[in-house]
């Protein structure tokens, strides 16, 4: 079986990928925090796949929140590449969460 990297180009389902982010929270109470994430393998899915993450963003403010959340479907982007679009909430933490909402970084794979 031939070896798939980060930046090959395929028409289909690549198994085992993951999909790498940096974003920022919404502004909450007056401060951001940087969310660096990676996902897990695909988890099938009735419209494809979905990818499961969990972790915590970065100290800020004097405090962190954590997180757990699903990814959307798979969303081609063309030349046999997706991504996937995720919108979840933080823990509360110092009396408040932030909104967490963007798009994760290319992988192999058109769906």
């Amino acid at each position: 079986m031939a070896k798939i990297s980060k930046d090959d180009f395929v028409n289909g389902f690549v198994p085992h990928h993951n999909h790498g982010s940096v974003d920022y929270t919404g502004v909450t109470d007056g401060h951001v925090h940087q969310c660096l994430d990676v996902t897990s393998p695909p988890i099938r899915h009735e419209q494809g796949h979905v990818h499961y993450t969990e972790g915590y963003v970065v100290f800020e403010d004097g405090h962190t929140h954590q997180y757990k959340a699903y990814s959307g479907p798979a969303i081609p982007v063309g030349n046999g590449m997706h991504v996937h679009y995720y919108d979840f909430y933080t823990t509360e933490s110092d009396g408040h969460r932030h909104h967490v909402r963007g798009v994760d970084q290319p992988a192999p794979g058109n769906r």
